[in-house]
Parts: C-alpha cells; sequence; structure tokens
C-alpha cells in the first residue's frame, strides 16, 4: 500500500479523508476501509492457499492410489460388464443347449421305442430275413449316430468380434518431452452392451463438464425447526418436497400431520393445501403422505398416500377437486416423465410400475421379482427420479444401493453404493431422496448416515456434500435425511426428517 495522500474521496465510504492508494487496484481507501480491504486480500490469499494444499493432497493421493484414478475405473468398468455380458451369454446359450438336447433325447427315444417294437414283433411272429435284419440293423446305426453325433446342434463362433478390445493411448509415449500430455484410454463400444465408452476427446469434454457444484456447509432452516408440532411454522417428521420456482414457493409432504404445506419463500407465509383435517380416507383427508410430485400440463400436484395405499390427484388452493388416480398400492415415492407418464415405487411389491392416465394397472418397469439383491430385483425401493432419456434412478433402500434401469431394460445397473451397509464412500445406509442433475450426477439423501452424498456413474465412491456430521440438529448437521431438491439456481434443499425442518444449502 503507497503512503497517505491529501485528502481524496475514499472508494468505499466516499468521503474525503486522508487515504492510502492501493497499487492493486489503484483505488484510494481511508484507514478504516483500507483495514477491510487489507483484509479481504489476505482472505483470498488464504483461499489460493487452501486450493493449492487440496490440489497437493490430491497429487499426493494420486501417487499413493493410482489404481483410484478415473481411467482405472472406466478399465474396471469394461472389465466387469464384459464379464458380465459373457456370463450372460454363456448362460443363454447353456439354456439353448439344454433345451435343444431334450428335443434331441425325446426325437431318438420314440425311434428307439418304434425299433424295439419292430423287433419284439419279428420275433414273436419268427419271420424274418436277412433284409429284414440288415434294415433293422441300419436303423439302429442310425439312431445312435444321431443321438452320439447330432448335426442339428452345434456351435457356432461369430467372426465379428464380441467383446472388443481396449487400448490406451498416451501422448508421453511418442512425445516424452511434452510435458502437457493428457494420457487417455480408448474403449471401443460394446455390441451388445450398452457401456458408455469414450474417446479422449469425450473424456476432456466429460472433465469439463463435471465442474461440480459446492454448498455453504452451515445450512438455512427455511421451514420449521422450533420442534415438531401442528403448527403452521411447524413439521412433524416431513418426508418429500417440490420446488416451485415459478411461484417462489416449496410444497411439504407434512407425513406425520397428514397433510401438504405450502411455504412462500420470499415471505414465509404458509397454508395447507392438501389434508389436514385428521387421519382418514376422505377425500379431503391424507393419511402418512410422502411424497409430492407436480404435473405442469394440468397445473395439478400428485400425492403418495402411503397410509391410505393410494395415489390421488389435486389441484392447488381446491381440496374438493381431488381423485384418486392410483389404488391399492404401498407407494413411495413418486416422479413424472415429460409424456406425462407417471411412476410409482411400491415398497410392498418390492417392483416400479408406470401408469398412464386412466390406466387400471400399470406396466412394471423395474423389480417385479420377489424381494431380492440381484440386479433385477429391488428390495424395499423407496424415491425414484426419472431423466431426459427416460432413465429410471431407484433408491433401493434395504440393499444399501441406488438402481438406475434404463427404457425397457430387463435388469438395473448400480450407481450408488450396492457394498453393503456402511458409513465409507463406498456405501450407503438405506438411501431415500433422489436428483440427478443435468450433468447426471446423483444426489442421494444417505438416511442413516446423515448426510447427502454425490456419485458419478461409474465411479467406486462418493462423496458427501452436505450433513456428514453425525446425527444431530446443529446448522452443519442432518438427523436422517429423506427427500431432497434443488431450485433453479442450484441451491439445494433437504428433508431433515427427524429435526423437523427443511435445510436450504446455499451454493457457492
Amino acid at each position: 500500500m503507497a503512503a497517505a495522500n491529501n485528502k481524496a474521496q475514499c472508494f468505499v465510504c466516499n468521503k474525503e479523508k486522508n487515504t492510502y492508494n492501493c497499487k492493486g487496484c489503484t483505488n484510494e481507501f481511508c484507514f478504516p476501509h483500507l483495514t477491510e480491504h487489507r483484509q479481504r486480500i489476505e482472505i483470498q490469499l488464504e483461499a489460493i492457499i487452501n486450493d493449492h494444499d487440496q490440489f497437493q493432497q490430491t497429487i499426493i493421493q494420486q501417487k499413493q492410489n493410482p489404481l483410484n484414478s478415473s481411467l482405472i475405473q472406466q478399465i474396471n468398468q469394461w472389465e466387469t460388464n464384459s464379464i458380465h455380458q459373457i456370463q450372460q451369454t454363456a448362460e443363454e446359450c447353456r439354456e439353448k443347449v439344454m433345451k435343444s438336447t431334450q428335443k434331441l433325447i425325446d426325437d431318438v427315444q420314440k425311434k428307439f421305442i418304434e425299433l424295439s417294437q419292430k423287433l419284439k414283433e419279428i420275433r414273436e411272429e419268427n419271420e424274418y430275413n436277412e433284409i429284414d435284419l440288415n434294415n433293422c440293423q441300419l436303423k439302429l446305426k442310425q439312431i445312435t449316430e444321431e443321438f452320439l453325433q447330432p448335426s442339428n446342434i452345434s456351435i457356432r463362433q461369430d467372426l465379428q468380434e464380441f467383446i472388443k478390445k481396449i487400448s490406451v493411448i498416451s501422448s508421453f509415449d511418442s512425445y516424452q518431452s511434452n510435458r502437457s500430455a493428457i494420457s487417455t484410454a480408448t474403449i471401443s463400444k460394446n455390441p451388445i452392451t450398452t457401456n458408455q465408452i469414450t474417446t479422449q476427446s469425450q473424456i476432456e469434454q466429460k472433465e469439463l463438464q463435471t465442474k461440480k457444484n459446492k454448498f455453504k456447509q452451515f445450512a438455512i432452516t427455511v421451514a420449521g425447526g422450533i420442534g415438531k408440532g401442528q403448527g403452521l411454522n411447524q413439521l412433524y417428521c416431513p418426508q418429500g418436497i417440490f420446488i416451485d420456482d415459478n411461484n417462489k414457493s416449496i410444497y411439504i409432504a407434512d407425513s406425520q400431520n397428514d397433510r401438504i404445506v405450502k411455504l412462500y419463500l420470499n415471505s414465509n407465509t404458509r397454508q395447507i393445501i392438501a389434508g389436514g383435517n385428521g387421519i382418514g380416507n376422505k377425500i379431503n383427508q391424507l393419511f402418512r403422505p410422502i411424497d409430492i410430485i407436480f404435473d405442469k400440463e394440468n397445473n395439478s400436484f400428485i400425492i403418495s398416500d402411503l397410509g391410505n395405499r393410494r395415489v390421488i390427484q389435486f389441484y392447488d388452493q381446491n381440496q374438493a377437486n381431488q381423485q384418486i388416480i392410483i389404488a391399492n398400492i404401498n407407494c413411495w415415492g413418486l416422479t413424472i416423465d415429460k409424456n406425462r407418464y407417471i411412476y410409482a415405487s411400491d415398497c410392498q411389491n418390492h417392483e416400479v410400475r408406470r401408469w398412464k392416465q386412466g390406466d387400471k394397472k400399470g406396466e412394471l418397469v423395474a423389480g417385479g421379482n420377489r424381494q431380492g439383491n440381484h440386479l433385477n430385483q429391488l428390495n424395499h425401493p423407496t424415491y425414484i427420479f426419472i431423466d431426459e432419456d427416460y432413465s429410471l434412478y431407484i433408491s433401493d433402500s434395504d440393499n444399501h444401493r441406488v438402481m438406475k434401469w434404463k427404457k425397457g431394460a430387463k435388469e438395473g445397473i448400480i450407481v450408488a453404493g450396492g457394498n453393503g451397509e456402511g458409513y465409507s464412500l463406498k456405501q450407503l445406509d438405506h438411501p431415500q431422496g433422489l436428483f440427478v442433475d443435468h450433468l447426471g450426477q446423483i444426489y442421494v439423501a444417505d438416511y442413516n448416515n446423515h448426510r447427502v452424498m454425490r456419485w458419478c456413474e461409474g465411479n467406486e465412491e462418493g462423496e458427501i456434500v452436505a450433513g456428514g456430521n453425525g446425527e444431530g440438529n446443529q446448522s452443519n448437521q442432518l438427523n436422517c435425511p429423506m427427500g431432497l431438491s434443488f431450485d433453479n439456481v442450484g441451491n439445494l434443499y433437504v428433508v431433515d426428517q427427524y429435526n423437523h425442518r427443511i435445510r436450504k444449502y446455499e451454493k457457492i
């Protein structure tokens, strides 16, 4: 900083005082504001040093754990998918061989019985000659050859590669002196699976796109947070939420109060728009509502009324205009695609079905193969999310994983967790709320770990974006988070269930 000048106008307070010139920004500051200016510069320096130290730590971790790089993970994923495809094809071939072999045995046995009957007849009648015996012997030889060397069953190997090889292309191989070269892997697309493979330019583009949002760790309470209760300023074990950016409002499934509450974010005005008339199954009552979504086409809301085993549709500020659209279903989570198909997770039947307006029975799109942990099974599915490509994401709660089912798929793939119940970065513990952003990053409420995790498909580990500081009610803690959502500027909203509040984590 330069020495004091004669009196001049301070850049901050615009008052004429003895000022000091900053050579960095060339502005004049009075002494108090000079001190503040200097503090901001020091904070900026600390931030740079912090980023420097974090990057240094990243380098150290990469050197210590080279197998954790994204390229190694791509290779591991290719290996896993290829092995799975080989095993699946082998199983299909075995099944086909067994069916064909059984049919062959049945045909041979039929011919053998006919030959046995012929031999029995000629022996009993005692009327046969050399020609008859030669014919019988020839027939027996034909049956034997047909059984031992079947001509209608064989193994064919296609000339086209089934699992294409991968290769690593590194500019270090050709240009040892080029210290800025980038090493990358190219993996040919498997013609059988839908394994996503990337070229060098695609990897660079993906790295550019996945600039991950960061959030302030000390959240703001936007609803509730003053203990459980029935007052309009209170919540009681809330579950699902929906953010209405157009009206700057948030809709909350206030589960234990059996109601849907609407909160205007700008004014803190609250109103009950559904339920709130005690526990019951009348059209103006709810019983443990869990989730809520919005149908833009007809400006209506859709609620999973779990306690009444139904899904209802209602119109804002008109409780009389409600109808049951899905009955006799233990629906937990809801989502809707751009064609207005409604997806409902059935936590009792361990499946997700898709419904269009007027359907009496939905179409099975995930699970439905009894309770289990195979890739075609679910175990107590809860919250769900549908993306623009109609890929369905499911919090497979009791399997401690998030599954992705592509449109028309017979089984899903694990995109988060799946390593048993636990609190490591590779694990989840009864995941709940789900949201997938436009970059494909998966946000999941990690219920019993009291945190919100972010996973990128193909990564072995997730990262903590909110909470993770133990169970509690402090501003950096959560207590069994449930639903979650985002507003249109990227702020994260989390239902902090047992703190009976909704938390807002502002994007940095």
